[in-house]
């Protein structure tokens, strides 16, 4: 599902990615582990093509987005790639509901279309209950949840989760732990996550240590 060849990355004068290559199978779950600034975010943001290489390629099923031209990278990514981070950022003004159909609308799917489906993944994260509450007035293990049915609403090939579980107590952590392996087992979604929790890390398929910029 994912092929990453020869990765490097410079900020300034730091080398923060050396080289570095990797690949990850469908259905995946993929964990990566290293000290604070051995690049395991940068490497993330890369593969989701948040950020742009100074050499290298990625490919995701068969294609290199890192060549399409800006407007078709972003599409690529609203459809193909979700996205979720150790902060929810959820938009405070929206609902559970809102906040979840945003990619499909900004794909161009029909607000009734969007609403369904929103609906649908919210009830499978166990917030049936909760769909008109803003990001207020849910804890954080429920905003969490909002967020990964958010990054998982246009039904995208690879999951990259920051630190999914680095803002939460031992409980919540838990929970979303086990829903990232429910997902994987309903959706057939392709996970790679960076994170420092060593229990998170060791439950996943496969485990990477990153230091200075290279995978060990």
């Amino acid at each position: 599902m994912i092929h990453v060849t020869g990765i490097c990355k410079r900020f300034g004068e730091p080398e923060v990615l050396r080289d570095v290559s990797l690949d990850v199978a469908e259905g995946e779950i993929l964990s990566i582990v290293g000290a604070s600034g051995a690049g395991k975010s940068t490497l993330l943001q890369i593969v989701g093509t948040l950020l742009k290489p100074d050499a290298g390629s990625v490919e995701i099923a068969g294609i290199n987005p890192l060549k399409l031209s800006e407007r078709t990278m972003a599409n690529f990514r609203n459809r193909h790639i979700g996205f979720v981070f150790q902060f929810h950022h959820l938009l405070p003004e929206f609902t559970a509901l809102e906040n979840v159909m945003m990619p499909a609308l900004i794909g161009g799917v029909s607000r009734r279309e969007a609403e369904v489906r929103a609906a649908e993944l919210l009830d499978v994260m166990g917030l049936k209950e909760r769909l008109a509450h803003k990001p207020n007035a849910l804890s954080g293990g429920e905003q969490q949840r909002v967020a990964i049915a958010r990054a998982l609403m246009n039904r995208p090939s690879v999951l990259l989760a920051d630190e999914p579980t680095g803002n939460l107590d031992s409980h919540t952590r838990d929970e979303v732990q086990r829903l990232l392996y429910k997902l994987r087992e309903e959706f057939g979604q392709t996970i790679i996550m960076v994170t420092h929790d060593e229990q998170l890390a060791s439950q996943a398929d496969r485990k990477i240590v990153m230091s200075d910029g290279r995978i060990l």
